[in-house]
């Protein structure tokens, strides 16, 4: 079990963001805010996706004023992103965002922090410092790794805070770097007890973004670094969603129903084994499952293409099959339950994980 690091807890809209509770996933919308109509269309999609909080994109007043109209339609916190202009940061308030979040390499006055602690202080509503290693604030800009400087620019603007006494705050050290990212969460963890957002920024295509932020978020969340997360993608939202809980789920973090352990096949192999994974991961996705914050609930079901695997990994799992020629042997918890033809081992399969749900 990873121990999580301690850290105060921060209310997002009624989620919990904190070591006492479960690691929540974030996305962004990736329309114009003022089109209020696409961007509640794309605010439900993330949310039947499994996003918790989701953050738009506020560039001028339209859009601020947008959120009011959005936060009466939507079931799941809106977080106003903020930049260069603290006053889009006041009228998001005032419309009914969740969560301000704020640059510190574009808005860097006390004067204006002020005025947005007064505003979000007066709602009691947390602001997320969201540091990115390509505006940082001027005064550490090209002194020293990039890890350095963000957690240097970070503190330097914390300071703002702390002679306010606010600390209803989220931080964010987000770099395109996965090796930079961990770095600056790492060396942070140690100087604040502040819940973190986790995630690597501009990571990229879906296909290379994936990997990167999994390296990047994995590597933090197995040490206990990470209280929100999100995978930045080019691309659609909802897969940043499905991502996210696929990082969760392998880090044993949180469950999202039954996971399956698939041999990557071998000339041994006497089955076309990838349709059958493809089958079985298609019909789980039928299967209504909550999700689970205790990983030891999380149901495992191996699908092994030969002896050599296939009978102790399926033995290990809750439900497994390995397969022979033709045929496959079914277990359950251990023991030896079946023999079935290959064309029946899914249906048996569902039938069995069904039981167990």
């Amino acid at each position: 079990m990873i121990e999580r690091r301690k850290t105060r807890t921060v209310d997002v809209g009624g989620v919990k963001i904190g070591s006492d509770y479960s690691i929540s996933i974030q996305s962004m919308t990736k329309t114009q805010t003022q089109d209020v109509a696409a961007t509640l269309y794309q605010v439900r999609e993330l949310e039947e996706a499994g996003c918790e909080i989701v953050r738009v994109a506020v560039k001028d007043t339209d859009d601020a004023k947008a959120i009011g109209s959005i936060k009466k339609e939507a079931n799941i916190p809106i977080v106003a992103d903020i930049h260069f202009d603290y006053r889009l940061a006041l009228e998001a308030v005032k419309r009914g965002a969740d969560k301000i979040r704020i640059n510190p390499g574009n808005i860097s006055s006390p004067e204006d922090i002020d005025k947005v602690i007064d505003a979000v202080g007066e709602k009691n509503i947390p602001i997320r410092i969201g540091i990115n290693s390509g505006s940082l604030m001027d005064v550490v800009s090209g002194q020293g790794e990039t890890s350095d400087m963000m957690t240097a620019s970070l503190l330097i603007y914390l300071e703002n805070f702390q002679k306010r006494d606010f600390h209803n705050i989220v931080i964010s050290l987000k770099s395109s770097s996965a090796g930079a990212t961990v770095e600056a969460y790492k060396k942070m963890a140690a100087k604040c007890d502040y819940p973190f957002h986790v995630g690597v920024t501009a990571a990229g295509s879906p296909e290379e973004g994936i990997v990167k932020s999994s390296v990047g978020i994995g590597a933090l969340l197995l040490e206990g670094i990470g209280d929100t997360i999100r995978v930045s993608l080019t691309g659609d939202p909802c897969q940043e969603v499905y991502a996210a809980k696929q990082i969760l789920s392998s880090c044993g973090c949180r469950s999202f129903g039954p996971e399956i352990i698939a041999c990557p096949t071998c000339g041994r192999c006497q089955v076309d084994l990838v349709p059958i994974v493809k089958e079985l991961e298609e019909e789980l996705t039928q299967i209504a499952v909550h999700s689970s914050n205790d990983p030891d609930k999380q149901l495992i079901i191996a699908i092994m293409g030969c002896e050599v695997n296939g009978p102790g990994e399926a033995q290990a799992a809750d439900i497994g099959i390995a397969f022979g020629k033709g045929k496959g042997v079914i277990f359950r918890q251990g023991e030896v339950v079946k023999t079935v033809g290959v064309s029946e081992a899914v249906g048996e399969l569902l039938k069995m994980i069904k039981e167990e749900i």
